[in-house]
């Protein structure tokens, strides 16, 4: 009986895995908004069957980050300008609550531990190199430990569940503009300067303030997109995840 438990076990970690290895590369953007999914296409890139795949395929779909279309198959998802508005607004008004709350109920350790986490985001080179600011999912996310701190189970779920998954995607955007992933940093640390003078007023308002300037850049970034004229499709490679194969020295 513990040979099959043990088994079952590491075959829902490879699960686990290529759900996060997928995910990664659409908040990168390697596969973009919008784009098609080809299983077969995706099983080789990543080295796995097919098995695996389509129950990381159903997990995403469960996080947004999926959408599939009856006769046209899974799509990686994309909302208009208008929708992201609206979520973006129901993230600023929930995320400010959040902080105004953790900076009366976070323990100063998990300050402490906010604080370490701010440096050793520092040392990402996308962030020195201005080009990006990528934050690993739940406990390595800044906000996602903000919002735990809150104590709040309902905002929590709506944060860390309902809303995080998608939100990711578009906090990723946001810091790719020239200047934003340092400044993204310092707003940060700005943050978390308020939750330690246990200030809720100014937690908030800074909070506030750090997402309303990443969703005006995600925002223009839509815009231009919409705008932009449709090139005609061509066809080329398929967006390429990477393998979870051993690799060579």
């Amino acid at each position: 009986m513990s040979g099959l438990l043990n088994n079952k076990v590491r075959a829902q970690s490879l699960v686990d895995v290529v759900a996060e290895r997928i995910e990664a590369a659409i908040i990168s953007g390697d596969l973009q908004p919008g784009s098609k999914i080809s299983e077969q296409a995706l099983a080789a890139s990543l080295g796995v069957s097919r098995g695996p795949l389509r129950e990381a395929i159903r997990r995403l779909e469960g996080r947004k980050l999926l959408q599939r279309t009856a006769n046209i198959g899974v799509r990686v998802a994309e909302l208009s300008l208008q929708d992201l508005h609206a979520v973006l607004q129901v993230r600023e008004a929930l995320e400010g609550m959040a902080c105004a709350l953790a900076a009366q109920n976070m323990t100063d350790a998990e300050l402490k531990a906010l604080a370490e986490l701010l440096d050793a985001h520092q040392q990402q080179k996308s962030i020195r190199d201005g080009t990006g600011y990528y934050q690993e999912s739940k406990d390595f996310d800044f906000h996602f430990r903000i919002a735990k701190g809150s104590r709040n189970e309902r905002l929590v779920q709506m944060l860390c569940e309902d809303l995080y998954y998608l939100l990711r995607v578009y906090r990723y955007k946001s810091s790719t503009k020239a200047g934003r992933a340092k400044r993204a940093l310092q707003e940060h640390k700005d943050i978390v300067a308020a939750l330690m003078r246990r200030d809720p007023v100014d937690a908030e308002q800074k909070m506030r303030q750090h997402l309303r300037n990443a969703r005006e850049f995600v925002e223009e970034q839509l815009r231009d997109a919409e705008a932009a004229p449709k090139p005609a499709p061509v066809k080329g490679p398929e967006p390429r995840v990477r393998s979870l194969k051993p690799t060579g020295a």
